[in-house]
């Protein structure tokens, strides 16, 4: 079968055509050019074939191109492409809404507004605690990632390479340790930084609100243990804040609920959604408790694009999907199977330089180390297995403070067959890549 091979173009005729047109600054993590994809493969305008384990950084959780999803989209683009919901309405939006009003976690009643990205859910978030409470400061985490938008990078807590040069950042951010028992940071040591910042930094009752990843994602797939969120929450009821949280990479179902705040059983006041709600379609949503989101101002939320029609018809479809064919289930199993394959390694070919796999439902990471210590994270390392399973046909990427960490974000739609041949391909690269540095 032919999957796009065209002998004219190659991955090095359109990089050389990408660093002519495109700023430096656009990031590369794979190097290959996508002609065609169908759920957890695609095949580069070579005709090389991959199996996917990032998913569009975990956007395609229900797959490249499903069925459903693009019957869903092809149905909407016939009727109408845009009005911009602030001018001429559609139910596509308000049933999307009341979909994720009713899977949001807690018994609150919820209402939901619409937008194109993460960075823009998170963006309005902030800026909704802060009117809603009338007070300035915000709490975000160390090691967390919010988005690129000035705001977002001011709330995210790594310097390299997201806030070079790009400051003076937005006032009235600050930075609590972030619970990691692998790196030695306990729930109390987290929470003892908390409450170091609310004496010395800034008082209690000028905090807004507190926003918190329930499973850091660029930070390195840490999950925060139920009694942190639960200890955030009695923080944020304590003192009037709201406490946020940010499911953009850890919602739709990635961790076998559909939102991982669920795992803890903590409700948060909002919810910023994003990535995986629309298979690829740029679309967002912020939904939190309805008597918070009425208190903002008529005008004072929209957006010219956001929940655009097309977007939420294929979110409509993906939350059918993850229903019809049981994805929190298969979530789990995707993450128990990767998990042990890596350990595997970890006690095998890879002792000592796999220093932990973390996995919650089917968000998996394993970090590289030196000598074994948490304390020498070995970044080299999974940048050349990294590039080892591309040049077998496997697609990875990394995070952690230093890249040390490679994650698995594979379509939740993968079939048994295709995730053993990529964990095969996984563990061939982990021997060679540790074989060369040796």
């Amino acid at each position: 079968m032919d999957h796009g091979k065209n002998e004219f173009v190659t991955n090095e005729t359109l990089k050389a055509r990408r660093d002519a047109a495109l700023p430096a600054g656009l990031p590369s993590k794979s190097g290959i050019y996508v002609a065609r994809a169908e759920g957890a493969e695609l095949w580069d305008v070579e005709g090389k074939r991959y199996i996917d384990f990032i998913g569009g950084i975990g956007v395609l959780n229900v797959g490249h191109r499903h069925p459903k999803v693009v019957a869903a989209v092809k149905k909407q683009v016939d009727a109408f492409l845009h009005t911009s919901f602030g001018i001429a309405q559609y139910e596509v939006y308000v049933e999307l809404a009341e979909r994720l009003n009713r899977l949001a976690p807690g018994p609150t009643k919820k209402k939901t507004a619409l937008f194109n990205s993460g960075a823009e859910a998170v963006e309005n978030a902030v800026k909704f605690a802060r009117r809603i409470t009338g007070r300035p400061g915000i709490v975000a985490f160390e090691g967390a990632f919010h988005g690129r938008t000035l705001l977002a990078t001011t709330l995210t807590g790594k310097a390299k390479p997201y806030k070079l040069g790009f400051g003076p950042l937005v006032p009235g951010v600050y930075h609590a340790p972030y619970p990691d028992a692998y790196h030695g940071v306990s729930v109390e040591d987290a929470l003892e930084g908390l409450d170091h910042i609310l004496k010395t930094q800034i008082p209690a009752d000028e905090l807004a609100a507190i926003i918190v990843e329930p499973v850091q994602g660029e930070g390195g797939f840490n999950p925060a243990p139920k009694a942190f969120l639960e200890a955030l929450r009695r923080i944020c009821d304590e003192h009037g804040a709201l406490l946020i949280a940010d499911e953009i990479q850890s919602g739709m179902g990635r961790t076998g609920k559909m939102f991982a705040f669920e795992h803890s059983g903590v409700e948060p006041d909002m919810i910023c959604i994003a990535k995986s709600i629309a298979a690829g379609l740029p679309l967002s949503a912020l939904t939190g408790k309805a008597e918070l989101m009425d208190k903002i101002a008529a005008g004072g939320m929209g957006s010219t694009y956001g929940g655009n029609p097309v977007a939420c018809a294929a979110a409509l479809a993906v939350l059918d999907v993850i229903e019809e064919e049981g994805l929190l289930a298969r979530a789990e199993a995707i993450g128990r199977r990767v998990a042990e394959s890596w350990r595997a390694l970890q006690n095998g070919a890879a002792r000592g330089v796999f220093g932990d796999v973390r996995q919650i439902g089917g968000m998996i990471a394993v970090e590289c180390v030196s000598d074994g210590d948490p304390m020498k994270p070995n970044g080299e390392m999974a940048g050349k297995i990294q590039a080892e399973a591309r040049d077998r046909g496997l697609i990875l990427t990394t995070a952690g403070s230093h890249a040390q960490c490679l994650r698995c974000l594979t379509p939740l739609v993968i079939t048994d067959e295709l995730l053993d041949e990529g964990l095969s391909i996984f563990a061939e690269a982990t021997e060679a890549a540790i074989k060369s540095s040796a």
